[in-house]
């Protein structure tokens, strides 16, 4: 499944200056736009707020890193002069939306009751999930509003981060202690809920236009994908008003699409459907072989004795994680996972493992009867079943 979805670009910003009146209105009401940019490098993340402060008079960006060492976090407010003011934030619990509730809130508001600031730019730490950060800021929306989110990376190194199976922890982007996502579900996170995604280098720079590939399979029709920051217009991270409904049907499983992309550099997405669940044991069986590799995959599944159970895949770089994620109500759910890779051995390999997990047409036939009171192999995975199945 693969169609040309081309780089949609807003053309060359250099002698053209968007203005745009202090404290927008936003629902009838004053507003500063907050524009959240995230990534899992801190260069291209700086290099983006530092363009983007000094094309925005009036602009200051909201800062937060983490002391690996103490787990400490540190907040800045810069503008284009550099740093304003700088503090050590303690918190009753180190993740992010402690910190966007516990600090960013009164801070955003503050900033945005100052009349000399009229955007913010707000970094929270490297590798944070923006769907998490906008949750936690959405109902403290009002006198600020959050304007959209982008997600800045380099293309040279877009497979390796996305692909490979570093964890955040052997990286040193780890935050908390119990965070153990790897490096490319982090990343995956921050394309995927994005509006605006940045690939810098994806046009000259060596393996730029592999990664660049990648990421067109990755990313819906509907977000803006920019090949370079210096055409990052000031109006498209601060002029509108962040979809965070639609940005998380992006990442409900529930609602994964495939959206392919070029091939030229061989990547290759597989939609993988069926009306059909997965076999309990030969799922476990075959888990490795569905999901190893240097691949991105993402979609629902479900198993005969939890019919009313959507159970999520969600793999990058090797590493799969797998959980029970909403109830699938009056209609049986399905099977879909959404696949894409670069090495043209896993393609068949991960075909014909989904094709095993699924029950053959015989045991479908039979219907669910046959599975109730069935022992509980996920268990460890999913939770214990209702009772009443």
């Amino acid at each position: 499944m693969a169609s040309d979805h081309r780089s949609r670009q807003p053309g060359d910003r250099h002698g053209h200056q968007f203005q745009q009146a202090p404290h927008a209105r936003w629902r009838g009401h004053r507003s500063t736009p907050v524009a959240i940019v995230t990534a899992i490098d801190p260069i291209p993340r700086d290099a983006l707020t530092g363009g983007a402060l000094l094309d925005r008079p009036g602009a200051v960006a909201l800062r937060y890193e983490v002391d690996h060492e103490t787990a400490a976090l540190h907040r800045l407010v810069l503008d284009a002069g550099g740093v304003i003011e700088g503090e050590r934030v303690d918190l009753e619990h180190p993740c992010v939306s402690c910190a966007m509730r516990e600090d960013a809130v009164a801070v955003l508001g503050r900033l945005a009751a100052d009349p000399r600031i009229d955007a913010i730019l707000l970094a929270p730490p490297i590798s944070a999930d923006p769907s998490v950060v906008a949750g936690t800021l959405v109902p403290f929306q009002g006198r600020w509003h959050l304007s959209a989110a982008a997600a800045v990376l380099e293309a040279q190194h877009v497979i390796d981060d996305l692909l490979g199976d570093m964890t955040l922890a052997e990286r040193g982007l780890q935050w908390a202690a119990e965070d153990e996502r790897s490096v490319g579900e982090a990343l995956a996170a921050q394309i995927e809920y994005s509006d605006l995604v940045i690939v810098e280098g994806g046009e000259g720079a060596e393996g730029g236009a592999a990664g660049l590939e990648l990421v067109e399979h990755l990313r819906s029709p509907e977000q803006l994908l920019l090949t370079s920051m210096h055409v990052l217009e000031p109006r498209l991270l601060l002029g509108g008003a962040l979809d965070h409904t639609g940005a998380l049907r992006r990442r409900d499983v529930r609602h994964v699409q495939a959206y392919g992309g070029p091939t030229e550099h061989g990547t290759w997405t597989l939609d993988l459907a069926s009306d059909r669940p997965f076999h309990p044991e030969r799922f476990l069986e075959d888990i490795e072989l569905l999901g190893a590799g240097r691949m991105r995959g993402r979609g629902r599944f479900w198993v005969p004795d939890r019919p009313g159970t959507i159970c999520q895949w969600d793999g990058a770089g090797g590493q799969v994680s797998i959980g029970s994620v909403h109830e699938s109500g009056r209609e049986l759910p399905t099977t879909r996972l959404v696949i894409t890779g670069i090495d043209p051995e896993d393609l068949p390999r991960v075909r014909d493992a989904f094709d095993r997990c699924l029950l053959t047409q015989e045991e479908w036939a039979a219907g669910l009867a046959p599975w109730l009171g069935a022992e509980d192999r996920l268990s460890p995975w999913l939770g214990e079943r209702d009772a009443r199945v």
